[in-house]
């Protein structure tokens, strides 16, 4: 279970700033450097199973990754054109929650 465990370390820290930086694309004279948020995580670990003391292992993982934009080079300047839909994805759901906490707290402070 070590050996497999770290396999999967060794992996992961390969991977590095990979993840979240895509490689450049030439499109007719602009460049363009997709970037994303990543996350990921593993775990695993082993115990005593049952009465007869068998040893029993496990793990898991899992990852996640959102595009949110890209660099894109045209004429000598880069900029950054974040990814409209997942800012909408993500930006909605905070609204809502910020706005719904806003009014308690607006409920609260006039009672």
């Amino acid at each position: 279970m070590a050996s497999i465990t770290k396999q999967i370390a060794d992996t992961v820290t390969s991977v590095g700033v990979h993840a979240a930086y895509g490689d450049p694309v030439d499109l007719d004279g602009t460049t363009i450097v997709p970037v994303a948020i990543v996350s990921y995580g593993f775990g695993a670990g082993e115990g005593v199973e049952g009465e007869n003391g068998e040893p029993a292992t496990g793990g898991g993982g899992g990852g996640f990754a959102c595009p949110t934009g890209a660099y894109v080079t045209r004429d000598g300047y880069t900029r950054f054109e974040p990814n409209t839909i997942a800012l909408l994805t993500v930006g909605i759901p905070f609204v809502w929650v910020a706005g719904r906490s806003i009014a308690r707290l607006i409920r609260a402070f006039k009672r």
